[in-house]
C-alpha cells in the first residue's frame, strides 16, 4: 500500500522534475550560448587586432621599402606585432565554437595567411607593383574583418552589432589604403613609375577615399546613437590632436630656424593628392609624406579606437550574460532540486502517514475479522458461555479524513455484526433450550417404555412374540438415541455418567445393541482394553451412529465388520467396514472436514445429523474420526482413533500386540465378551449384552434363572446362536459392587 501511494504521489514529483529539468536545461543552454558568445567575441577581438596590425604593417613598410631599407627597425617591429597577433588569433580559433560560419571564415583567413610571406618578400618590387602590394594585404585583412559579422549576442542591438563593427573595420581599412597609397604617391618618383601605374594608383586612391565615406555611412546606418556619437567624438579628438601636432611641429621648426608650412586638413590633402598634383607642388603647401601619414594616422587610430571599443563592449556584455546565465543555471538547478526534494519528502510523509493509517486500519480489521469477532461469536455460541461482553472497542484511528471515515464505518459494521451475533446466539440458545427440553421430555418417556418392554421380554415365552418385543426394544433404543442427538445439538451432556471403566468389547457391543440391524455386525480382533467411564456413553453413541450408517447404506445381505488394533503409543484404532455403494472423493473430503471441525447448527444439520453428532462427540474427548474408501471391495471404512487418555489395558493383562492376542485366542477358550461374533442368521452369542442391572454379585457366581446359558463352542469357533439377542446397555450408572460377568 505504501509503495502504491508513493507511486501515485511520485507522479506530480516526476512532472515537476521534468518541467524543472526543462527550465534548467534552458538555463544551461543559455549559459552555453553565452559562453560560446564570449569565445566568439574573443575571436573577433583577436581578429580585428590582427587585421589592424596587418594593414598597419603595410602602411609602415611603404617608406622603408620604397627607400630600400628592408632592415628598418620600424618594418621589423611592425611585422613582429603582426606575427604576435597571428598567434593570439590561433589560440582564439582553438577555443572558438565549431560552427559552420566560423569554420568557413577561418578557412578564408588561413588562405590569406598562406600568401603573407610572399607578399612581404615581393612588396614594392618589380615582381609586385605598388597597387598590388598595397591591395595584397587585403587577402589577410578582409577575411579577418568579415568575422565581425558573426558577433550577434551580448548587446541590445543584436542584429546590428556585427554590421556596425564590420562598417568601422571597412572604414579603417579604406583609411589605411588611403594612407598607404597617398604616402606612396608622395614618396615615389613619378618619373620612375611604369606607364599607367600612376593613373592606377590615383584611381585606387580616389576609390578608397570614396569607400571610406561609404563605410562611414554604413556605420551610421547600422550603429546606435551612442555609436554615432562615439565616432564623432573620436574624429573630433583626432582633429584636435592634429592641430596640436601641427602647432608642435611649427614650434620645433621655428626653434630650428627652419621654415614651416602649415599643412591643410586631411580631407583637403586627400583631395589635392587625388588630383594628381606633383609632389613638389604638394610639398610647397605643406603636404609631405610625414604630414600626410601623421594626419591619416589620426583617423586610422580613431577608427581603430571605435573598433576596440565595440569589441570590448561586446566581450564585456557577453561575459555579463554568461555570468548571469551561469548564475541562473546554478540557481534554477538548486531551486529545482530543492523543490523536488521537498516535494518528494512531503509526498513520502503523506504516503507514510496514509500507509500508517491504512496499515493500522488493515491490521485492526484483520484482527477483528480473524480473531476478536470469531472468538466473540464462538464464545456466544457455547451453551455455557454465560454473560458475554459485547462492547466494541473502536479502531484507534481518530483522523477526519477518508481513512478515519472508513474506520468509523468499520466500527459500525463491527457493532452490527456483534449485535447480529448476539441475536443469533440468543436464538441458538433458545433453540438449544427447546432441543434440551424436548430431549428430556422424550427421554423420560423412552426410559419408561424401555423398562416396560424389558419387563414384557422377561415374562414372555413365545419365541415369535419375544422376537417382536426385541424389535420394539431396538426401535425404542433408536428413538432414545435420537433424543440424545437433540441433547448433543443443544450442547448438553448426558445427565448420568458411568463411574468406572468399561471393557472396549462391551462398549462396542453396547453400540451394536442400539442398531436395528445388529445381526449383520461381526466383531473380530478387539484388543483387551478398558474405556474411561466418563467417555463410555459418548463413545457408545458415536459408534452407534457410525454402525447405523454402515448398516443402512450397505446391502441387507452383507456384513459390517468391526475390528480394532492397539498402536505402540497406546492409542486404539477402531475400524468399521461396510460393503455399501461408497462415496465420491469430494464427498469424503467434505464429510471428513465436517467431522474434524463440526459446523454451527443450521438447516443442513437435519440432513446430516449423524455426522454432526459424531463430530461433536469426538471433539469432546479428543477422538479422531475419518471416513475412507474401503481397500478391499466397494464400500466405506470408518476409522475411530481413541487417544491414550480414554483407553487403558485391562487389569492383569500384558501390553501384547494384537497379532499375539489373536493367536492366543485361537488356542484357548475365549471369554464371551472378547471373541463373540454375530452370525448372519440374526442370532447372537448369548448374554454378552445383558443389562448391567441384571448381573449378579461376582462373589456368588450365579446368573439369573430365566437367562439362557450359551454352550461353549470348540476352540477357534464362534459361539453358537441361542435364540437370544443383544441387550441394551442401561444408561443408569451401575452399583459399585456390580460389573459384567467374566465366566
Amino acid at each position: 500500500m505504501a509503495r502504491r501511494l508513493r507511486a501515485v504521489l511520485l507522479i506530480p514529483v516526476l512532472v515537476a522534475l521534468v518541467l524543472g529539468g526543462v527550465r534548467v536545461k534552458r538555463s544551461v543552454d543559455t549559459w552555453q550560448d553565452a559562453d560560446d558568445a564570449v569565445r566568439v567575441a574573443e575571436l573577433i577581438q583577436a581578429a580585428n587586432k590582427y587585421a589592424s596590425d596587418a594593414i598597419n604593417e603595410r602602411d609602415l613598410s611603404v617608406i622603408p621599402l620604397l627607400t630600400g631599407d628592408r632592415a628598418s627597425d620600424t618594418l621589423v617591429q611592425a611585422r613582429q606585432i603582426t606575427d604576435a597577433d597571428a598567434r593570439v588569433f590561433d589560440a582564439a580559433v582553438a577555443r572558438m565554437p565549431k560552427t559552420g560560419g566560423l569554420v568557413r571564415r577561418v578557412q578564408l583567413v588561413r588562405a590569406g595567411e598562406a600568401q603573407l610571406a610572399a607578399v612581404r618578400a615581393n612588396a614594392f618590387t618589380s615582381r609586385m607593383s605598388g597597387v598590388q602590394t598595397e591591395e595584397s594585404y587585403h587577402t589577410v585583412q578582409h577575411p579577418l574583418m568579415e568575422i565581425s559579422n558573426e558577433l550577434g549576442i551580448g548587446t541590445s542591438n543584436q542584429t546590428s552589432i556585427g554590421r556596425t563593427l564590420y562598417a568601422v573595420s571597412l572604414t579603417q581599412a579604406a583609411e589605411s589604403l588611403i594612407r598607404s597609397i597617398g604616402t606612396h604617391l608622395l614618396v615615389e618618383d613619378r618619373d620612375r613609375l611604369a606607364p599607367g601605374e600612376l593613373a592606377s594608383q590615383l584611381a585606387s586612391f580616389r576609390s578608397y577615399a570614396y569607400l571610406e565615406q561609404v563605410g562611414l555611412q554604413e556605420y551610421v546606418g547600422a550603429g546606435t546613437t551612442e555609436d554615432v556619437t562615439r565616432l564623432q567624438q573620436a574624429l573630433a579628438a583626432a582633429e584636435e590632436r592634429g592641430r596640436q601636432q601641427t602647432a608642435e611641429a611649427a614650434a620645433q621648426a621655428a626653434a630650428a630656424g627652419r621654415t614651416f608650412v602649415t599643412p591643410p586638413g586631411i580631407d583637403e590633402m586627400i583631395a589635392e593628392i587625388g588630383d594628381g598634383k606633383p609632389a613638389a607642388e604638394l610639398a610647397a603647401r605643406g603636404i609631405t609624406p610625414e604630414s600626410f601619414f601623421a594626419a591619416s594616422t589620426l583617423g586610422f587610430d580613431a577608427y581603430r579606437g571605435i573598433q576596440v571599443n565595440l569589441t570590448d563592449a561586446a566581450l564585456a556584455s557577453a561575459h555579463d550574460i554568461a555570468d548571469d546565465a551561469r548564475r541562473d543555471a546554478v540557481t534554477n538547478a538548486a531551486l529545482v532540486l530543492a523543490s523536488v526534494l521537498v516535494a518528494f519528502l512531503l509526498a513520502s510523509w503523506v504516503a507514510r502517514t496514509m500507509s500508517t493509517g491504512m496499515r493500522r486500519l488493515s491490521a485492526s480489521a484483520i484482527e477483528i475479522a480473524g480473531q476478536r469477532l470469531p472468538a466473540l461469536i464462538d464464545q456466544m455460541s457455547r451453551p455455557d458461555s454465560g454473560e458475554v461482553d459485547t462492547r466494541v472497542v473502536p479502531i484507534p484511528i481518530h483522523t477526519t479524513d477518508e481513512i478515519g471515515e472508513v474506520a468509523r464505518a468499520f466500527d459500525l459494521v463491527h457493532r452490527e455484526a456483534v449485535r447480529l451475533a448476539a441475536e443469533q446466539a440468543l436464538l441458538r440458545g433458545n433453540i438449544n433450550a427447546i432441543f434440551t427440553n424436548l430431549s428430556h421430555r422424550g427421554q423420560s418417556l423412552i426410559e419408561r417404555q424401555l423398562a416396560l418392554i424389558t419387563s414384557l421380554e422377561d415374562n414372555e415365552t413365545d419365541p415369535e412374540q419375544l422376537e417382536n418385543l426385541f424389535r420394539l426394544d431396538h426401535l425404542a433404543t433408536r428413538v432414545r438415541r435420537n433424543g440424545e442427538n437433540l441433547l448433543v445439538l443443544g450442547g448438553e451432556r448426558p445427565a448420568q455418567q458411568w463411574d468406572r471403566p468399561l471393557p472396549l468389547v462391551d462398549v462396542v457391543r453396547a453400540a451394536c445393541s442400539e442398531v436395528e440391524q445388529y445381526e449383520r455386525i461381526r466383531l473380530s480382533g478387539l484388543p483387551e482394553a478398558q474405556i474411561d467411564g466418563r467417555t463410555v456413553p459418548d463413545l457408545v453413541h458415536l459408534l452407534a451412529e457410525l454402525l447405523e450408517n454402515a448398516t443402512v447404506f450397505s446391502s441387507p445381505h452383507s456384513e459390517v465388520r468391526v475390528t480394532a488394533v492397539r498402536l505402540p503409543d497406546g492409542r486404539i484404532t477402531v475400524e468399521i467396514h461396510d460393503e455399501g455403494i461408497g462415496l465420491a472423493a469430494d464427498d469424503f473430503a467434505v464429510i471428513n472436514r465436517k467431522l474434524a471441525d463440526p459446523p454451527t447448527v443450521d438447516v443442513d444439520i437435519s440432513q446430516h445429523m449423524g455426522l454432526f453428532v459424531v463430530g461433536r462427540l469426538a471433539e469432546r474427548h479428543g477422538i479422531r474420526v475419518q471416513l475412507r474408501p474401503s481397500g478391499e471391495k466397494s464400500g466405506t471404512t470408518s476409522l475411530v482413533m481413541l487417544p491414550d487418555t480414554v483407553t487403558r489395558p485391562l487389569p492383569g493383562t500384558l501390553p501384547d500386540s494384537d497379532t499375539l492376542a489373536l493367536a492366543l485366542l485361537k488356542n484357548v477358550p475365549q471369554p464371551e465378551y472378547a471373541g463373540a461374533m454375530f452370525s448372519p442368521g440374526g442370532q447372537d452369542s448369548g448374554d454378552a449384552f445383558t443389562d448391567y442391572e441384571s448381573w449378579q454379585d461376582e462373589s456368588t457366581g450365579t446368573r439369573p434363572a430365566d437367562e439362557p446359558r450359551a454352550e461353549e463352542p470348540p476352540a477357534g469357533e464362534p459361539p453358537k446362536a441361542t435364540g437370544a439377542r443383544p441387550r441394551r446397555l442401561s444408561r443408569r450408572a451401575p452399583r459399585s459392587n456390580r460389573r459384567p460377568r467374566t465366566d
